[in-house]
């Protein structure tokens, strides 16, 4: 994918997703990493009904670390995978109160260490709560930066690095966005709807097998 085609995609990405923005509910740093740690293998839209309740009666680290397994359970298990996830939630919010006063730090290196806390989901935090560019490459992002053309790997560590070295620092977090609005409205995983898409022109997937049935 030459420059100019890589400037041409993210130009029209943005263009059709101006408003592009998180889709999790969040008002805070620690709603946004809870609600990114059960998002997981699970819905947006499922895991907001379920933090709509969570938040409305446990929404700080200290609240939901006071919690048994037993007492949180019923409000995340619609989002499957909840014993894991339940465990490493309280985990997480116990050591946010004893290591940073109940606050959810601003670094992807100390995020990363919480449990249940990866790389994307770190990026994730730092990028819409604390205003830190940041890519964070979940199903989505990876899924198209290799239809596209953005990047010629699986690996999401070196896709991250790709796509780092190719859009501006500026527009990381926007990008990241863009990918998912993308991905969730047009460019779906099993039948990506490349009638509608604005990106046919420049996209490496579209000329490896549209054009060729054409």
């Amino acid at each position: 994918m030459t420059q100019h085609d890589i400037e041409l995609a993210l130009k029209l990405l943005e263009e059709a997703y101006p408003d592009a923005k998180p889709e999790l509910h969040h008002s805070s740093p620690f709603e946004l990493l809870i609600a990114t740690i059960l998002s997981a293998q699970c819905t947006d839209k499922r895991v907001n009904l379920c933090t709509e309740v969570l938040f409305r009666d446990h929404n700080t680290a200290e609240s939901i670390a006071s919690m048994t397994e037993a007492e949180l359970t019923p409000y995340i298990k619609p989002c499957g995978l909840y014993k894991t996830k339940c465990a490493n939630i309280l985990a997480t919010c116990r050591i946010l109160v004893d290591e940073y006063g109940g606050n959810v730090p601003d670094s992807v290196d100390k995020l990363t260490k919480l449990p249940g806390v990866g790389r994307k989901t770190a990026n994730v935090v730092v990028s819409n709560a604390f205003n830190i560019p940041a890519i964070a490459v979940d199903t989505h992002v990876a899924r198209l930066s290799q239809r596209i053309g953005f990047a010629d790997t699986s690996d999401v560590a070196k896709i991250e690095k790709r796509l780092n070295d190719i859009i501006p620092r500026e527009n990381w977090s926007k990008a990241h966005h863009w990918l998912i609005f993308h991905g969730r409205r047009v460019c779906f995983a099993r039948n990506p709807a490349c009638d509608v898409c604005t990106l046919t022109g420049v996209c490496k997937y579209y000329k490896e097998t549209k054009e060729k049935v054409n």
